[in-house]
């Protein structure tokens, strides 16, 4: 899988930051301090809809 980091991150290896990448199946996402931890898979509609909400600070949090 290609990875890809937001260019939003600063580019520091101290900055936290959720890398996504594509699959036959959905989107994957990782943490990229912990590369080799944990990750998730959502549905592309699913994904695409939490970066909407995302953009336009509708997290709550």
């Amino acid at each position: 899988m290609e990875w890809r980091k937001s260019s939003h991150s600063g580019g520091g290896n101290d900055d936290p930051c959720v890398e996504p990448a594509e699959s036959a199946g959905g989107v994957w996402v990782r943490d990229s301090k912990d590369p080799n931890g944990g990750r998730s898979e959502f549905e592309r509609a699913v994904f695409a809809g939490l970066l909407v909400r995302v953009k336009h600070g509708g997290l709550g949090f």
